[in-house]
């Protein structure tokens, strides 16, 4: 009995790891792996795809045309006003660094260069009334995604504490 047990079962582990190896010869040169909702490219030496991570981040999407949803219409800027700009660096501290870090990510995005992605408008009402932005605009919604779905809170700015705000991003 014992001799016929044990060739049936260096038959079974046989075929196990051979059917094991037959899945792992597959050659991948690129895919993509979703982790935490975000895409990232991943490519292996062999690749030639040029196309990096940060381009498909909702956070590094360039858009100069929306202006998002709320109360500002429309913002002519001119030269950097440094009083105000100030003024928004202090309510910045106090009301903003709990989630912002200035260049780089934290729980929130950096302001960081944001009017090279963003309209001046768009920056308003996203300071202003973050719950409608969130709720109605497409971008807004693809960084809440982004965030781990960690909303911006609404810090009940006023109109004027937040152009200063958005002087300061200016001057970063």
């Amino acid at each position: 009995m014992k001799t016929k047990t044990l060739p049936v079962l260096l038959a079974i582990c046989s075929l196990f790891v051979l059917s094991c190896n037959n899945k792992s010869t597959k050659t991948v040169s690129e895919e993509s792996i979703v982790t935490n909702e975000r895409k990232v490219e991943v490519s292996t030496p062999n690749s030639s795809s040029s196309e990096s991570e940060s381009a498909s981040l909702p956070s590094e999407k360039v858009d100069l045309t929306n202006k998002g949803v709320g109360p500002i219409k429309d913002l002519n800027l001119s030269d950097i006003d440094q009083s105000l700009a100030d003024q928004g660096q202090e309510v910045f501290k106090n009301m903003c660094t709990a989630c912002h870090k200035t260049e780089k990510r934290f729980i929130g995005p950096a302001p960081k260069g944001i009017l090279e992605r963003r309209t001046p408008e768009w920056v308003m009402n996203m300071i202003l009334n973050p719950e409608n932005m969130l709720e109605n605009d497409p971008l807004a919604k693809e960084l809440l995604k982004e965030f781990n779905g960690a909303p911006m809170a609404n810090q009940n700015l006023t109109e004027q504490q937040a152009r200063a705000v958005l002087e300061y991003f200016r001057t970063l």
